[in-house]
């Protein structure tokens, strides 16, 4: 048998753009503090674990500082690496306030369906939750008399994100700041690939036989809440969905819990075996046609074929009350996983809430309504 090529060496990984500005934002606040030039710092990620990240430059004055950082992608950069993010402080008259906005190159919202209020600035929860802990590490004292105000900055981010599916999601002007965990982990085929592999024999050498792949971290964290299994059980397979149960079903495999949210599961309904946002885009009207068969009137079909995101598709579901759609769309990526894997073993599909509450399920079942 001829063994598969495996990539050599590890892989190195790298940092978001949320990183980057988090370290830059408290850079800038400790060279206020300390009234000194700030090179390193120790950023504390969504997780705890910490991370150094080198500050390219660092200005200050009394009242207002400025940190720079190199946005690293690790071995597997997108168009993001290698730009400069700008992160500046000024201190405010509003006490205990920490404000945050996006300034040149950054994306403004114009269209829902994004998890952020039209208008704002493309900067997600999760690096907006990152820069107020991190500040709060070093600057509570200052906060009793002072407000906080950060501005992030990239560039040449006008010109990235047309590079980017930011355009075509009405994030307009620049790039968004992004990252769940702060990490970017190299996703080239290859490695990845490699990495689900291993992962599944691992489960199958430790005696199990049944698997949960999610496509995240937070599918898996929500995941865990509801399935009782060990770690070694649990696969992020990220965007290789197809590939995955393919080698689920080589290596006997007897059942798999795919759990995910609805941006994710609508593709692989769709047929999608790899589900990235450059290698393919929900299709609204599939989406639509799901909702026929929920008999929903003909306006709310025709709101979905022009939504924006599939999660502009999730509100406008949520906001008529229309059951059973969810439940829809596992159906049909368990269908289309299901001739992936040609029926080896048994697939149960489960949908996610952006909370982690269960909102879909196929085969149908009963058992995670508590969640």
């Amino acid at each position: 048998m001829v063994e598969e090529e495996k990539p050599k060496g590890k892989m190195r990984t790298g940092f978001t753009t949320g990183t980057s500005a988090t370290a830059g934002a408290k850079a800038a606040i400790l060279a206020i503090i300390e009234q000194k030039k700030i090179d390193f710092v120790d950023v504390t990620l969504p997780k705890k674990s910490q991370i150094r990240i080198k500050i390219e430059n660092c200005k200050f004055s009394k009242n207002s500082s400025t940190g720079i950082v190199i946005k690293d992608g690790g071995d597997d950069p997108d168009v993001t690496h290698g730009a400069e993010i700008i992160t500046e402080i000024s201190l405010t008259e509003k006490p205990g306030e920490i404000e945050i906005d996006g300034g040149e190159g950054v994306g403004r919202v114009t269209k829902p369906g994004l998890g952020l209020e039209i208008g704002t600035a493309a900067i997600n929860p999760t690096p907006k939750k990152m820069i107020k802990e991190n500040i709060l590490e070093v600057a509570k004292d200052l906060l009793v008399k002072n407000g906080i105000r950060v501005l992030i900055s990239v560039p040449k981010g006008r010109e990235l994100a047309l590079m980017t599916d930011n355009p075509r999601l009405g994030i307009i002007g620049g790039i968004s700041i992004l990252g769940t965990s702060g990490i970017v982990v190299p996703y080239s085929t290859a490695s990845f690939a490699a990495a689900i592999r291993q992962s599944i024999e691992v489960t199958r050498a430790m005696g199990d036989d049944t698997v949960v792949l999610t496509t995240g971290g937070r599918s898996e964290d929500f995941a865990r809440k509801i399935i009782n299994l060990p770690d070694h059980c649990f696969v992020q397979m990220g965007d290789f969905s197809g590939y995955t149960v393919q080698v689920c079903a080589k290596k006997d495999i007897k059942k798999a819990y795919v759990a995910g949210f609805i941006g994710k599961l609508a593709k692989m309904a769709m047929g999608v075996k790899q589900t990235h946002v450059k290698g393919s885009k929900v299709d609204m009207e599939f989406l639509a046609d799901l909702a026929k068969k929920c008999k929903v009137p003909q306006e709310v079909v025709d709101n979905i074929k022009k939504a924006n995101t599939a999660r502009h598709v999730f509100d406008i579901i949520n906001e008529k009350n229309i059951s059973g759609y969810f439940d829809i769309v596992c159906s049909e990526a368990h269908k289309q996983l299901g001739k992936y894997s040609d029926n080896k073993f048994e697939i149960e599909v489960i949908m996610f809430d952006f909370d982690g509450k269960v909102i879909g399920v196929f085969p149908k079942s009963n058992k995670y309504l508590k969640t």
